[in-house]
């Protein structure tokens, strides 16, 4: 087949991938546009130093890397390599930059990369110029290397147009063309090229691009250091370009690299030099290359000097050349892909480094050909996850160039993000405050993790205080909240989940269509359902409320499931869908002692028959009309009450006087994680992605398989038959050994599996890990051990829930 029509914009290192991969499944109607010659078109790639470090925290980023070391391995342009596997060495000069290297390893290790962690004297075996004196310690990475960008845009250009594939340089992209909100092609100074698809992988260049048809890309072009040595004495007689592993210094922001009898030097220890994507220069109006601009020695100055202490080689050296060399940064550091909201058939593959770039492209052409990625969990890299706040162009330019400074930080996964903040606050947030929270930021609403005016309740508790890792943001405070919410009854701040309502006379009939449960029961009745791709996968995992006969209320996970369900609206006009989150908000009121509040505070019957788990209703608590819906996420009786955000410091008011005389609390986000792990609740995106089915991932129970038919059944269907995982429960007695997610896990030796949720059960006094492992071994009572930085932590696979198997306190 020759696939429909595609222009690709953009014949960099990610759009020449692109081509060829999308040639290689037969789409050969492609026809790839730059505004600059080839192969080097002058945008980030052409000047890319090619460093593949493959450790990240992300799996996807990980895998995507891999894939790219691995096509890149097999590419040559007539007999020169396309990538250089001299490996990878990330050395340590502080001790907590050890134990961060000890973290790495465990990510490597959880995501099927090889690596090892090295003594100093082996750093400097590995790489000979390094001052012992300065090293403690290494991580190496023996399939990491060097890519070399331009060869590997040639080589690719070769495979792709061997297939039919056409490359047009020197066409400069004026306007995408569109009819009815779809595209139709793309305007360029050299004529119209007529397209069914566009995809813009437009680099530093993507925002100017993706403006043209409204899109707004939150990138910003940052301007990155990178220099290169005249020859070093040492290096003298080296004929091959790199015989040595590229290397990080991240504890100054520095990686080095061979060239022959030379060094190059990165630096990300600079100031930020962001620039708009339309003050780049064309190809034309520039000098040299657009993406370059001047050497700002200044700004390199204590790169030289901490080059010259690492690597004492370099003092007989002179720093010979430099740029400043534009890179595409975003507001959470990932990738920029998938389809606009608004204009069908216009695609982004923007923000891609070299070290993922094919794996970028196997992903797109995956999801272009087939409808949906299936080598990769694209949840993190979709273009469609942000919220409106976070395409303001105040907010991309601060959180892009906090990126860029923090890029070779160590960074704690709990670690509150920087400016702007605070940005979305809760009608409660004032009172909040008066009970001393201590605020983390989620979807940009400032959410409690545990409240001071608490801490009283510490005294005479056993609460159990983890290791300094885990105990960063952490207070026994958070403990103390758990236990009196399964004591009394606690109030927990729900408002930043996000709520859409479906409506119009068509909505029971779309939902049924895109959900794995039925939800088109009596008005009242409340399912938690998911969501799947057409493959069988995981795309969410939502509650759905019938609150009229044409009104649902959907829990949602973020923007994508807004995205997925927009996309699927019939084109009849009889389904609606908007985001009435903002307008909203939430008290969960939850504990024994929870109908003990509410009741007297209403006229309805909120009785165990009056209003049964799972149901919900339209009622006044006091003089504030809420919807009810009886669910908990931390195993124990109580309702989920929502109400208009003006009305919202009236609930709050009116639930915490009743509270007060029954020893109830209002508790934070630190409590939830521990109380609904401890009764085995999935959080999607932590422990469920796009990657895993409801089988595997133990919420079959939310398929109804009896159904005539919904979005990915057939799929489903032939994986339930080849369950090779599971997502487990991991007990682990140590009371300090708390884990904290993405750690590996070993079978004996062999690392089998990786931890996703993580918390000390505070009510059922042990640590709680759920984790991905193979099925043979998802047996309760097997024994395992985690890799949680430099140790190993013993734990057995439980039977799970922890908390209240028989639910008799939730249903009571």
């Amino acid at each position: 087949m020759a696939g429909p029509r595609v222009v690709i914009i953009g014949a960099g290192v990610v759009g020449a991938a692109l081509a060829d991969e999308l040639s290689a499944r037969g789409w050969t109607e492609v026809t790839v546009v730059d505004q600059g010659p080839l192969p080097a078109t002058g945008g980030s790639s052409s000047h890319a130093p090619g460093l593949v470090f493959q450790a990240n925290a992300s799996k996807t980023m990980t895998e995507l890397a891999r894939y790219t070391v691995e096509k890149f391995c097999s590419l040559d342009v007539d007999g020169q390599p396309c990538f250089l596997q001299v490996g990878g060495l990330e050395v340590a000069t502080t001790p907590e930059r050890v134990t961060e290297l000890h973290r790495r390893h465990g990510w490597l290790t959880a995501w099927g990369v090889e690596s090892r962690i090295l003594t100093a004297d082996e750093c400097v075996e590995k790489h000979p110029l390094v001052n012992r004196d300065r090293v403690l310690a290494g991580l190496h990475i023996p399939t990491d290397g060097l890519a070399k960008a331009v060869l590997a845009v040639e080589a690719q250009i070769r495979r792709a147009t061997g297939r039919g594939v056409t490359f047009l340089a020197r066409h400069e992209v004026l306007d995408v063309l569109r009819t009815d909100g779809e595209v139709t092609g793309v305007r360029t100074d050299q004529g119209d090229l007529a397209a069914d698809i566009v995809v813009c992988c437009a680099g530093i260049w993507g925002p100017r691009i993706a403006r043209m048809v409204g899109m707004n890309l939150p990138l910003t072009p940052l301007a990155h250091q990178l220099a290169w040595t005249g020859p070093v004495p040492a290096l003298a007689g080296q004929t091959e370009e790199a015989v040595r592993p590229i290397l990080r210094h991240q504890d100054a922001d520095l990686y080095y690299r061979d060239r022959h009898d030379t060094l190059g030097i990165g630096f990300y220890g600079h100031r930020p030099m962001p620039v708009t994507a339309d003050e780049i220069l064309s190809v034309d109006e520039a000098a040299g290359m657009p993406s370059v601009l001047k050497f700002t020695e200044d700004d390199f100055a204590d790169a030289w000097t901490e080059t010259r202490s690492l690597l004492p080689a370099t003092r007989e050296a002179k720093v010979e050349e430099g740029i400043n060399g534009l890179f595409s940064f975003t507001t959470d550091g990932l990738p920029l892909l998938g389809e606009s909201p608004d204009v069908k058939g216009f695609w982004v593959a923007e923000a891609v480094w070299v070290t993922h770039s094919a794996g970028v492209a196997r992903a797109v052409a995956e999801w272009l050909v087939d409808g949906h990625c299936s080598s990769f969990d694209l949840h993190e890299c979709d273009v469609n996850r942000f919220e409106p706040h976070q395409l303001s162009p105040e907010y991309v330019l601060a959180r892009d160039c906090q990126n860029f400074a923090e890029v070779y930080d160590i960074l704690h996964p709990l670690q509150p993000s920087g400016t702007p903040r605070p940005i979305r606050t809760s009608p409660f947030h004032t009172r909040q405050q008066e009970l001393g929270a201590f605020f983390l930021e989620a979807n940009g609403w400032e959410r409690p993790h545990w409240y001071e005016a608490n801490a009283h309740l510490v005294e005479g508790r056993s609460i159990v205080t983890p290791n300094d890792w885990a105990a960063r943001y952490w207070s026994p405070i958070v403990g103390a909240e758990a236990q009196v919410t399964r004591e009394t009854v606690a109030m927990y701040d729900m408002t930043a989940l996000k709520r859409l309502e479906v409506s119009g006379r068509g909505a029971a009939d779309f939902l049924e269509r895109l959900c794995t449960g039925k939800v088109a029961k009596s008005v009242g009745s409340v399912t938690y359902t998911l969501l799947l791709d057409h493959d069988g996968g995981i795309r969410s995992d939502i509650t759905v409320a019938r609150l009229a006969p044409d009104v649902f209320q959907v829990g949602a996970n973020g923007n994508l499931d807004l995205d997925w369900f927009t996309r699927h609206l019939p084109a009849d006009g009889t389904v609606q869908v908007r985001d009435i989150t903002p307008g909203t908000c939430c008290v969960g009121l939850w504990g024994p002692l929870a109908r003990d509040v509410l009741q007297p505070l209403t006229d309805e019957d909120f009785s165990a028959t009056g209003l049964k788990y799972f149901r919900a209703r339209r009622a006044h608590i006091g003089s504030v009309p809420v919807t009810a819906m009886r669910l908990s996420y931390v195993g124990e009786l109580g309702w989920e009450l929502y109400t208009t955000a003006d009305l919202g410091q009236k609930l709050w008011d009116t639930l915490w006087r009743a509270v007060q005389p029954l020893g109830g609390i209002a508790a934070g986000r630190g409590a939830f994680n521990s109380l609904r792990l401890e009764k085995g609740y999935r959080s999607f995106g932590t422990d469920m992605t796009y990657e895993h089915d409801p089988y595997e991932a133990g919420v079959s129970f939310a398929v109804k398989a009896d159904k005539e038919d919904f979005v990915g059944k057939a799929a489903l269907e032939r994986r339930r038959a080849d369950m090779r995982r599971k997502l487990t429960c991991l007990t682990i007695e140590d009371p300090r050994a708390v884990v904290m997610g993405k750690e590996p896990v070993y079978d004996g030796r062999r690392a089998v599996g990786y931890v996703t949720s993580a918390a000390f059960g505070h009510t059922v006094g042990k640590g709680i890990a759920y984790a991905w492992l193979p099925a043979e071994l998802a047996v309760p009572g097997t024994a395992v051990h985690i890799g949680y930085f430099d140790e190993r932590v013993e734990a057995v696979v439980a039977e799970e829930p922890l908390f209240d198997p028989a639910m008799s306190r939730l249903r009571g």
